[in-house]
């Protein structure tokens, strides 16, 4: 993945792409940023998982923005985050992250809400980077009540 995303950068900066470029860099120093502090090599899923990372914080940011009502802020974001989704793993949508939490339900053995914090962790592994956990963790509320 880091040779694509350097490939791609070359590529936004042959082309002028501003916003692309910037937003490929943005990813390569949050990915290298994490190699340092851990000082390991990340996997290609360790590097999903950070644009993953990186699409929610500009998703939080977002609503921020809207609050404030600068607009001109929420277009460059949702430009950035059209550009980030070639990176993420594949989305689960609703139904699939519904199965999933059916099931680890019936794993868990958990039958109330008391219970959701082992459902969650169950979920957490299996999700990760793949389904909004605001999405998953409604899901599990809603089939526990």
């Amino acid at each position: 993945m880091k040779k694509m995303l350097m490939n791609e950068l070359k590529e936004a900066m042959r082309n002028k792409e501003e916003l692309r470029k910037n937003t490929i860099t943005l990813l390569r120093a949050a990915i290298l940023q994490i190699e340092k502090d851990d000082k390991k090599v990340l996997t290609d899923a360790e590097m999903k998982v950070v644009a993953s990372k990186e699409v929610k914080k500009r998703k939080e940011a977002i609503i921020e923005f809207e609050k404030a009502d600068r607009l001109d802020l929420v277009e460059s974001l949702n430009k950035e985050i059209e550009v980030l989704a070639k990176y993420l793993p594949e989305q689960l949508n609703e139904e699939q992250v519904r199965e999933m939490v059916k099931e680890s339900i019936k794993l868990t053995g958990a039958v109330s809400s008391k219970d959701m914090g082992k459902v969650m962790q169950d979920l957490r592994v299996k999700t990760s980077g793949k389904a909004d956990g605001k999405l998953v963790s409604e899901l599990v509320k809603k089939l526990l009540m």
